[in-house]
């Protein structure tokens, strides 16, 4: 009975999941709005490729085209291009074979075991990339479904290179999709990861009582940083990608990033404090494993230091809303200007309190020698963070601690 709740559970969370997306589609622009514009391109490419070859041409092989225009409609216009070619270089590979080995053999069962091998090893070739597939299945296709002359080997091919250009076309002239969204959001998201990790390990040093499960939670939360990271890293290829080859855009403007699209410096930026955070992760992990030889530091600097992150995760969080605000004026200047007073607020906060921290952790009456090993290493890895968090225009970011 309970497995049939959960169950029903999952079922009605996944309803309310597309119900939500469409929602979301029909509101604005977005990630959900742009995959239903292309899944309503491919399926018009379809239809006008099978209108085209089967019901105004009567092509005996019709079906070539739309199965060949619906899986062109691709992520971006560069990419339907590259695609196109390598699927008619796989599509043409496949079809002459299968017919050239027909022709010698004159014998189904026997063309398919000779063919099916060969063209399974091109469809591996790299330069075909994830096209090669088309390669083996048309071979069964010309091999299995009619039979095999000089005329519908020509149909094929044709009705291939129909297909092509209509899906090519279509994705070109209707509504060319360009990925500039994407790279603004995963950015604020990869900010807004730093942030909670970093808080979350302030929070635990704050209380001074971890769980078992704590370095667990850390880790995790790294390893979702990561994710973040990597996502930042896909949807930046993505965006450079969408400019090339884009009728949607002005020629001289397409080998260059639109002023509303964040530099590539704050990739770098945010790249450098992910493996910062990890790093201090790592240190926090073994301070946590009473296995570990690490001496645990005393309790007081280490409050001090989570005190330290909080500021720093503090300045992570107007750097995300810096990040979500573009370059805009009347209302959206406001706001920026108030990210940009928080995060010197937070800049300042951490400047004094690393100052603090730094001089404490230098007199030997107040800490052990194992505290100021062990927390001089987490106060290097905190510093490497607010510089990188810092502002170039921010003088006290390249002050010396």
């Amino acid at each position: 009975m309970g497995h049939g709740y959960e169950k029903l559970y999952v079922v009605r969370a996944e309803a309310r999941g597309i119900v939500d997306a469409a929602a979301r589609a029909w509101q604005g622009p977005g990630r959900e709005r742009d995959l239903l514009v292309q899944s309503l391109k491919a399926a018009g490419a379809a239809t006008l490729a099978w209108a085209v070859s089967g019901w105004w041409l009567k092509d005996p092989v019709a079906l070539m085209a739309p199965w060949v225009a619906v899986v062109l409609v691709q992520a971006t216009v560069y990419r339907s291009l590259f695609k196109g070619l390598q699927q008619l270089v796989a599509i043409a590979v496949g079809t002459l074979l299968a017919a050239g080995v027909e022709t010698l053999t004159g014998n189904t069962l026997i063309s398919v075991a000779l063919v099916l091998p060969v063209v399974m090893l091109l469809s591996n070739w790299p330069r075909l990339g994830d096209q090669g597939i088309y390669g083996p299945t048309t071979a069964l296709f010309t091999l299995t479904s009619a039979p095999v002359s000089s005329l519908t080997v020509s149909h094929r091919l044709l009705q291939a290179l129909l297909g092509a250009a209509i899906g090519i076309a279509v994705n070109a002239l209707i509504l060319p999709p360009v990925h500039l969204r994407n790279v603004r959001e995963n950015l604020s998201s990869l900010a807004h990861g730093t942030q909670e990790t970093l808080a979350s390990i302030a929070e635990a040093l704050a209380q001074g009582d971890w769980s078992a499960d704590t370095p667990a939670d850390w880790r995790r939360l790294a390893g979702r940083l990561q994710q973040r990271h990597e996502s930042l890293r896909s949807a930046r290829l993505w965006s450079h990608e969408s400019l090339r080859l884009n009728p949607r855009l002005p020629w001289k403007s397409r080998e260059k990033l639109p002023p509303t699209l964040p530099p590539e410096s704050e990739d770098q930026r945010w790249s450098a404090i992910v493996a910062e955070v990890g790093a201090v992760v790592s240190t926090m992990v073994d301070v946590a494993d009473e296995n570990r030889s690490i001496p645990t530091p005393d309790q007081q600097p280490l409050r001090d230091y989570g005190h330290l992150l909080a500021d720093l995760a503090a300045a992570c969080e107007a750097r995300a809303e810096m990040i979500c605000e573009p370059a805009a004026p009347n209302g959206a200047r406001g706001e920026l200007d108030d990210a940009r007073g928080q995060l010197d607020e937070a800049l300042e906060a951490v400047e004094r309190r690393h100052g603090a921290l730094h001089k404490q952790l230098t007199d030997e009456r107040y800490v052990s020698p194992g505290t100021t090993a062990v927390l001089g290493t987490l106060l290097i890895q905190a510093q490497n963070i607010w510089h990188d968090i810092a502002p170039d225009t921010w003088p006290r970011a390249t002050a010396g601690a």
